[in-house]
């Protein structure tokens, strides 16, 4: 099992989401939640593409945090 940090974003009528270790890996959803479930089966399915065409899956690297900042 590996834990791999994703973006969600809003867009202008929906949610779109990625894995920045993951490029191309994207998926998007009506909701946050919809997103997110969508990305983890768009992760799934990925992930066996790299093995099938016997690629490297790459290891999650990606740092995720949040900074205060007075704006």
């Amino acid at each position: 099992m590996k834990k791999y940090a994703i973006v969600v974003e809003r867009a202008e009528r929906n949610y779109a989401a990625y894995v920045p270790d993951l490029p191309g890996c994207v998926a998007t959803g009506a909701t946050v939640k919809e997103a997110e479930e969508l990305l983890r089966e768009a992760i799934e399915i990925h992930v066996a593409g790299l093995r099938e065409d016997g690629l490297p899956v790459p290891a999650p690297s990606s740092v995720v945090d949040y900074l205060e900042v007075a704006v």
